[in-house]
């Protein structure tokens, strides 16, 4: 087994107990990453607290199953509150009672950080991994982050700046997935791998996110755009990466609903080849942005909510666009349609946009997704263990 550069430290020998909690599958991806190295060098720690399949496949041992925390959206979180309280309560009364030598919370920030906050509170050390978007909305809740987390663990280089100005120790870990997609993915391969025609078709991917909400507002938008796509371009063929059989289902009950439906081509999981084999993507925002940057595709971004969501959310906004890409460059790289502008003309007009392009705007755009994927590859697993490694250590003596 590899060792830890810190292994022969008798103060990390001595972690027995790490609890960490994920939320959701991205989260679960993380966590599986970070327990991996997080075991080399505390060789005598277990591990507890929410997990999904893939945490618990390193070690974590699930308290309650990761789907009670998958909650989007104002509504649907009033109708769950009493639940994901109760759980909370619970969880803080297990390790007030039986401490562990940190907690690690997994972005969930409405849940995580006010159990981060408890545990604090009991000297536990409490890290967050996954800033939450404290720059994009609500940012009086940098003061309870204060209150309640020890370690910030940021993925994106903008974030860090929130957390110097008020003393919060973080570091900048990079994303695991710069880390895993290779600077150009083949095109033709990945049509290969899916069974598309590797000849001159176009081929575009619609991507309406993984949640039921996301599929409940897009789904359909998304049909009628391909409507509009296939009518101006007869040779397109569409391709829509399915995240699991309920939203399989989802879609298909849709497209049976839509008077002449296009032909499109449902495919189980796989999402990043077929990004990879799409000429071109429509897609949810959320962390499916950055990987269309990464993957290095000309992109529309879209999404809506509830109006009673949307008014909410409106009203605690102080930035103006959502898409990672377009974070990262201070600039709009991308084209985003929120909420009224997310309609099937507009999106087309985008799309054809990309479509019509003469090369120039493109070329500039790559350049920089080149940059910024370069600039977030840092073994953020390794990087992520190795910080909060000595970050323990130094805080721990």
């Amino acid at each position: 087994m590899q060792t830890s550069p810190f292994a022969d430290n008798t103060v990390a020998e001595s972690v027995t107990k790490i609890a960490i909690i994920a939320g959701e599958s991205s989260g679960d991806i993380l966590g599986a990453g970070l327990i991996k190295e997080l075991k080399k060098h505390f060789p005598n720690a277990e591990f507890e607290g929410i997990a999904g399949d893939l945490m618990q496949a390193e070690g974590c041992k699930s308290l309650y199953p990761m789907e009670s925390l998958a909650v989007m959206g104002i509504v649907p979180i009033l109708k769950r509150l009493p639940e994901l309280l109760k759980m909370r309560r619970e969880l803080a009364k297990r390790w007030i009672e039986s401490p562990p030598d940190m907690f690690i919370g997994i972005d969930a920030p409405e849940f995580n950080i006010g159990l981060e906050k408890k545990l604090k509170a009991q000297n536990i050390k409490t890290i967050h991994y996954v800033s939450p978007s404290v720059w994009a909305w609500r940012p009086k809740r940098i003061f309870k982050i204060r209150k309640s987390t020890d370690l910030m663990l940021c993925l994106f280089p903008f974030e860090q700046d929130i957390y110097q100005r008020h003393a919060i120790d973080n570091f900048c870990v990079g994303h695991p997935l710069a880390d895993q997609i290779p600077m150009d993915m083949d095109k033709s391969e990945a049509r290969q791998r899916l069974g598309l025609s590797s000849g001159n078709d176009r081929v575009i991917c619609i991507m309406p996110g993984s949640r039921g909400s996301e599929m409940k507002f897009l789904g359909q938008d998304f049909i009628e755009t391909a409507k509009l796509i296939q009518d101006y371009y007869p040779d397109t063929q569409f391709i829509v990466p399915m995240a699991n059989q309920a939203r399989r289902q989802q879609f298909e009950t849709l497209l049976q609903e839509t008077t002449n439906a296009p032909d499109i081509q449902l495919v189980d999981g796989q999402s990043r080849d077929c990004m990879a084999a799409s000429d071109l993507l429509v897609m949810a925002s959320g962390t499916a942005t950055l990987e269309a940057m990464l993957i290095k595709r000309p992109t529309v971004v879209a999404y809506k909510v509830g109006g009673f969501s949307y008014q909410i959310f409106k009203r605690l906004l102080i930035i103006d666009t959502f898409a990672i890409p377009n974070l990262l460059a201070k600039k709009p790289l991308i084209p985003e349609l929120i909420q009224d502008e997310c309609t099937p003309d507009n999106i087309f007009a985008e799309v054809r946009a990309w479509l019509e392009d003469d090369g120039h705007r493109w070329q500039q755009t790559k350049a920089v997704f080149d940059e910024w994927h370069d600039k977030l590859r840092k073994d953020a697993d390794v990087y992520a263990a190795n910080s909060i490694t000595q970050w323990w250590l130094d805080n721990a003596r």
